[in-house]
């Protein structure tokens, strides 16, 4: 197991979409493990394969819900999702010091492959809902400050653009 380096906004990685993992083999269990031992460090409780650079779909959960505690998600898809929206502060290992209200459904409906090559399909509502999401979307190349009402966003604009400029001035 590997502590990897959580990717931070605005580094253009985080907005590249991930390939479907064709094959779970000893080199996605070491990714996995590397995503648990990675997201623990940071103190989170989900992290998507992008965030550490790669580009794989897989995202890991660990949150205090029975069954919940250590999930491996492979090529996860939300079927299902409910019309009733719940406002909720959120916040990204990938965007760190920033927290803002984000609107999402309430329930969702998960199917993905385990790590063991198993088919898993979660019914979820309230905070494993919500982190499944925020994960999912991430394996899209979308941020939760994407979802940001114009309300949201303008608020914490200024600590994006500071954000912004010290990438800049990181990669020049």
């Amino acid at each position: 197991m590997a502590l990897r380096t959580v990717k931070k906004y605005p580094n253009p990685i985080l907005r590249k979409k991930a390939e479907d993992v064709t094959d779970i083999d000893e080199g996605i269990h070491a990714v996995i493990e590397d995503m648990f031992e990675t997201m623990g460090g940071e103190a989170g409780i989900g992290l998507a394969a992008p965030q550490i650079g790669i580009y794989k779909r897989i995202i890991v959960v660990s949150i205090n819900e029975k069954g919940f505690e250590h999930l491996a998600l492979i090529n996860p898809m939300i079927t299902s999702s409910s019309k009733e929206l719940v406002t909720s502060e959120e916040g990204c290992l990938s965007v760190p010091g920033i927290n803002a209200d984000v609107s999402r459904p309430e329930k969702v409906t998960v199917q993905g492959t385990t790590k063991n090559g198993g088919v898993a399909e979660i019914t979820a509502s309230g905070l494993l809902a919500r982190v499944l999401q925020h994960e999912i979307d991430h394996l899209n190349g979308v941020l939760f400050i994407d979802r940001l009402s114009e309300k949201e966003r303008k608020r914490i604009n200024s600590e994006l653009d500071d954000m912004q400029r010290e990438f800049t001035a990181m990669v020049r």
